[in-house]
């Protein structure tokens, strides 16, 4: 169930991404993850993400992020900058049941970030999702965290 205060939530978006540059002309660039294994990125991260709101402890999705992440978010500013989930008490942990949903056509950039964007057909709000993963003490770990929950486009 995603649980929201009493006012209608229209847009709540924040995105941290650490910059850094990942691969060079000598390094062969890394295979994609198959659709199993992006699943269980895009939940974990989502899922991590919105246990740190919800208990206001962001240490866990400090330690689960790629290193050059870690360098330039500390636990405390990732809370700072998050603050806005937790002020408001989202929480969309029902994602876990659900099926991303994607928006764009999982790729590697030209950095080798893994990007996958998309969505989890929630209500009343979707949950949006801009994630970006390097390879990181040999795992597939987020550089950038983006996420939206708001009312479905409108076509």
């Amino acid at each position: 169930m995603m649980r929201t205060s009493t006012r209608p939530l229209v847009l709540i978006s924040v995105m941290v991404i650490a910059s850094v540059s990942i691969a060079g002309p000598t390094q062969a660039q890394p295979k994609l993850p198959d659709q199993s294994r992006q699943e269980t990125l895009i939940k974990t991260t989502l899922l991590t993400f919105n246990d740190a709101n919800v208990t206001g402890n962001y240490s866990v999705l400090h330690a689960k992020s790629a290193k050059p992440f870690r360098d330039q978010f500390t636990p405390a500013r990732l809370k700072e900058t998050f603050k806005e989930f937790a002020e408001k008490h989202i929480d969309f942990d029902i994602i876990a049941a659900k099926t991303p949903l994607l928006t764009q056509e999982t790729k590697l950039d030209e950095d080798g970030r893994l990007a996958l964007q998309g969505y989890f057909d929630t209500t009343p709000s979707h949950v949006y999702y801009d994630l970006r993963y390097i390879l990181s003490e040999g795992e597939w770990k987020p550089i950038k965290i983006n996420v939206q929950v708001k009312e479905p486009d409108r076509k």
